[in-house]
Parts: C-alpha cells; structure tokens; sequence
C-alpha cells in the first residue's frame, strides 16, 4: 500500500479526514481534476464550442415548436417524449405548463451530456468523471424536486389542505435526527438477526479472528453428498443470503437437500486496520473451507462467493488449482463477482489514484472505513432512485415507506479495515493485477486459468456495482466450462430472487460455454442465451446436482463427527453479525 511519508501524514490525515466526513470519503480533488481537463480542452476546441452553440439553438427551436403544438392543441408527442422518464410519466405531467418545463430539462440535460462526451483529448476516466457529475447536478434542480413545480405535489397538497407538505417536513426532521445521531431507519428493530432475518437453524461450529463459520441444519431426511460454503462480500454482513424465510438463499438451499455452511464476517474496528487482502484470503476462505473439511471428511465443496466475496472465492480456487489441482473443490459459484475490475461500471468513477490516496488519509484516523461513507458513494451511484425518489415521495409527497428485510439489511452498514480496503482498491481496481495475473498470493503470482473446476457466474441486468459485461470477462480469463446466467434486477434484488409464483416479470438468461469454445462476446451472448422464467435459483441447484455425485445419505450432526468433528460454539446467527 502506498502511503504518504511521516511528516505530511501526520499533518494531513486531520485536515483530509474532516473533508471526508462532509464528502462522504469523495476526493474533491480528484472532482476538480476531472472538470479542470474536460474544461481546459473545452476553451480550446472551438469547433466543439461551435457544434454545442448550434445544438443549443435547435434545442431551443424544438422547444418552441413544442409549445406551437401546445397551441394547436396537440401535445402527444410532447407528452411521448417526457413520459420516457419515469419522474414525468404520471398523468399531472401530461399538463402544461408542467410538460413545457420537463421538456425544456430534459433538453437541457441532453446539451449537457452532449458537452461533457466526445472530447478529443480529455482522459476518458475523466470525461466519464465529468458527464456523471454534470447529470447529478442537474438531477438537483429537476422540477420534479420542487413544490411549485411537481404537479403530483400541488394536486396532493390541494386535495390534502397541505398535510402532505406538514408530514414530509416530519419526515425530514426525523430522517435528519437519524443521520446526526447515527441512528438506524425507523423499522430496523423489527429485522434484527435472529429475530425477523438470519432464522434458519444452524450453529456456528468454528471461529477465528475475522470469521464465525456457520452450520445449517439439515431439512431434509437425506442430503447431497456436497456440502456448499457461501463467501458473502465483507462490505455488508452475510444475511442478505439469509433474510426473512421467504427472501433466504439458504433456506431454499436447505430445503433442496444441501448441507450448507456460510462465512460470517467480523466487524472490524480500529485494532484491525492492518488486516489486508492476504488476511482475508486466509482467514475467512481458505481456513474456513478447511474447517469445513473437517466437518465434512471425505467431501469435495462447492464454492460459491457473492460480490466481492465472489472474487475472493475464485482466488482462493485459483490458490488451490496451483497447490492441489483443484482436489478439494467441486466447483465454483461467482454471484454478481469480478474478477476483471477495468470496466466496473459507475463505481470506477470513485477509484483513481487522487481518491484512493485520500480515503487512506481518511481511514488513517480511525483505521477503518465508516459504513456511512461507503453507503454515501452507493447513494450517489444511483442517486435518481435512492436519493431524488426519496425527496419526492416522503418529503413532498408526505408518504413513508415501511422498511423492509433487504432495506433493514442494507442498513446494517459495516466497517473495513484499512489496509484491506486500500489492498482492494489497488490491486484490483486501479492495478486490475487479478486479470492481468499479477495478483500475488505468498509471493507467487495467481492465475485464474489454472481454475479447471466447472464454473456457475451470475450477473444482474441493471447491476450499478458488478455490471453484467464486466462480470462476463471471466470468460476471457479462464479456460473450463462455464455456465453464465445473466438474471433481471440489480445487484442485491436480482441475487435475492426466491421462486415465486406471483412474479411474472423475473427470469434470467442461460447458456453453458465449454471450456475449449472460441470466446462469445457479451452482447453476441444474450443475443444466444435460453431465457427462462422464474428465479435463477433452480438452475442453480440443479447445476450443482449435476456437479456433485448426485449421492444423497443421511446427514451428519452438525459440526461432523469423529475426531475431526467441529465443536458448535452457539446458534446461529452468531456473535459477529450482532457487531
């Protein structure tokens, strides 16, 4: 990890940890770099100049010829063009003068982005810096954010004699008191783990510093010989695999009749900041899935990781290709996971050197990274649904949205150890080492292409944190047979996506890639792809039946038996995910 020398460390964490506090762990250096080249490129290409003056005219032209429609009483394509965003598809949007004014910004953000692409010579991580920025200002003054303005607004607070606007004032006052106490959402108390989440019956069976391995028990009379290890992402705690028992991955797979163990990871404060990458390898794969060995003598695991926890499931694979030829695993299962980070989507926009240089001044304070921070970067991802929407609904609107067990969860923010976060951030994201095989694991470098296991990878359509196409690289990086599943939702809907029978809209996108088959681009490849209805989950299952040896036997105790057996410690959930 670089890390600035002494003086100036001493003498600049304060002064940079105050601003990451305000920032939410957002350089603004590192903003003003990228705005500073688009606009020093800007005032010298008066061609570009040229070309957004014309633009801005028939713009505004169009704009106009919009409001001689009006006038002629005929407004359909007006009302077409606005409806396209769904913040002026409600029917009070339908009516001037308010469809006049969400056509003039949506003509304005056009300009916008058109000035902010297309560049010559801007650096293109800074281009896409820029055009993000630019459209997360004007989503601040978008009418739809307005009293005066918002339509929907004005009819509910004429209808209502003005409770609405009384009650939204409420919420932001209680959501405000929330923020500066560090107080969870209102409801969270009602999914604490163990309580309304994390309720199937298992025992946590093995403990070390960062991890508690958790057991499941049994729900069916015989078992499938296999027993499956889930590695979540340590950004978030584990029970997004096990919500509320209509919402758990681990229910389901119980109830399929596998014996299933699950990571729970520590939440970490000051005293482990100098745990890294190598230690989370370690520690919370490698050791685990010799714990559970011990438990399960004789049996070969399925491997499966979720996000980031995905990416450190398939080094740890590649790890054990090089030390025993892949002896102790059955497959791997890579959930919403990179392993190629050149192309991570929006998130990329927060990694380059200026931002990761001044995280590692703002963890130096406290020797972790505060949850919050991390949340206020995911918020800003996707700021139209989780930020924009928000104001709208329950501070104009007045409504209150109850809290539910994925919302509770994303709630439950954990922290990250200095040194591992700094570790992931350069060697995946801003070094891509994994992908380019200069990932070192005990000096030696790793290589996913000795992977020879079969592989199952999920993506997700509208994924803002693992997009589907960077996911899909893993095809170009190994050389075994791979099935790619590329599911509807985002990054945690569309892993938590139980079977349903009142689900018509869900279904995910198959096909299976032999290991010696001539490489499919992404595109080419959903274009081919079988899609079925329904959860991805079933595939799942029965690709790891197909996998596995297809025995079923009577279960072992929890934690085995013999003299391997491991020693169950408490129920589960455990301590570590009460942190």
């Amino acid at each position: 990890m670089n890390r600035p020398e002494p003086a100036r460390y001493l003498t600049d964490v304060p002064l940079k940890a105050a601003i990451g506090r305000l920032t939410h762990g957002i350089s603004p250096a590192a903003l003003a770099l990228a705005f500073h080249d688009w606009w020093l490129h800007l005032l010298a290409s008066p061609g570009k100049q040229m070309q957004l003056a014309t633009s801005a005219q028939q713009k505004g032209l169009a704009w106009l010829l919009t409001l001689r429609d009006m006038a002629q009483g005929d407004a359909r394509a007006l009302n077409e063009s606005i409806s396209q965003d769904k913040r002026f598809a409600p029917p009070q949007w339908q009516q001037p003068p308010y469809n006049l004014l969400a056509r003039a910004f949506l003509l304005t953000q056009q300009w916008w982005d058109e000035a902010t692409t297309g560049m010559r010579g801007v650096a293109a991580h800074h281009e896409h810096v820029a055009e993000f920025m630019a459209r997360q200002l004007l989503d601040t003054v978008s009418p739809s954010n307005f009293v005066p303005t918002n339509p929907q607004v004005l009819q509910a607070a004429l209808e209502s004699g003005g409770a609405n606007l009384l009650q939204g004032f409420a919420n932001w006052a209680r959501d405000a008191m929330l923020v500066a106490t560090d107080s969870p959402p209102p409801g969270a108390e009602r999914f604490r783990p163990g309580e309304a989440v994390a309720l199937t019956p298992g025992k946590v069976v093995w403990r070390n510093r960062l991890v508690e391995l958790i057991q499941y028990e049994p729900a069916t009379r015989t078992v499938l010989a296999e027993p499956v290890l889930l590695v979540p992402s340590w950004i978030m705690k584990y029970y997004i695999l096990d919500l509320s028992p209509g919402n758990s991955m681990v229910r389901y797979l119980v109830g399929q009749g596998h014996t299933v163990f699950m990571v729970s990871w520590r939440n970490p404060g000051p005293a482990d900041a100098d745990l890294g990458m190598d230690d989370y390898l370690r520690l919370g794969v490698l050791d685990a899935l010799a714990a559970v060995r011990r438990a399960q003598p004789g049996r070969k695991v399925h491997l499966a990781g979720y996000c980031l926890g995905g990416t450190l499931a398939a080094i740890a694979a590649a790890v054990l290709a090089r030390q025993a030829g892949d002896s102790a695993l059955a497959s791997l299962s890579v959930l919403a996971g990179q392993v190629d980070f050149k192309e991570p989507g929006e998130l990329g926009l927060f990694i380059d050197e200026s931002q990761v240089a001044f995280l590692e001044d703002v963890m130096a304070e406290q020797g972790v990274l505060d949850g919050r921070q991390m949340a206020g970067a995911f918020a800003l991802i996707n700021s139209k649904d989780l930020v924009w929407s928000k104001l709208v609904h329950e501070y104009l609107m007045g409504n209150t949205t109850p809290l539910d067990d994925l919302h509770a969860w994303n709630a439950d923010a954990t922290r990250m150890p200095a040194r591992m976060h700094s570790d992931y951030l350069r060697r995946l994201y801003l070094g891509n080492q994994l992908a380019e095989g200069r990932y070192e694991v005990d000096g030696s470098p790793v290589s996913l292409d000795d992977i020879r296991l079969p592989m199952f990878v999920v993506g997700t359509e509208r994924d803002h944190v693992s997009p589907w196409r960077s996911v899909y690289k893993v095809h170009q990086l190994t050389h075994t047979e791979i099935l790619f599943v590329l599911t509807t939702g985002g990054h945690n809907v569309g892993i938590v996506n139980p079977p349903r029978d009142a689900a018509p809209m869900i279904s995910h996108r198959v096909a299976v890639t032999p290991a010696d088959a001539p490489h499919l681009g992404a595109q080419a490849w959903a274009e081919r792809a079988r899609r079925l209805p329904g959860s991805w989950w079933p595939t799942w299952h029965e690709w790891l039946v197909q996998h596995g040896t297809r025995a079923r036997q009577a279960p072992l105790p929890v934690g085995g038996r013999g003299r391997s057996r491991l020693v169950p410690l408490c129920d589960a959930p455990g301590e570590y995910v009460r942190q």
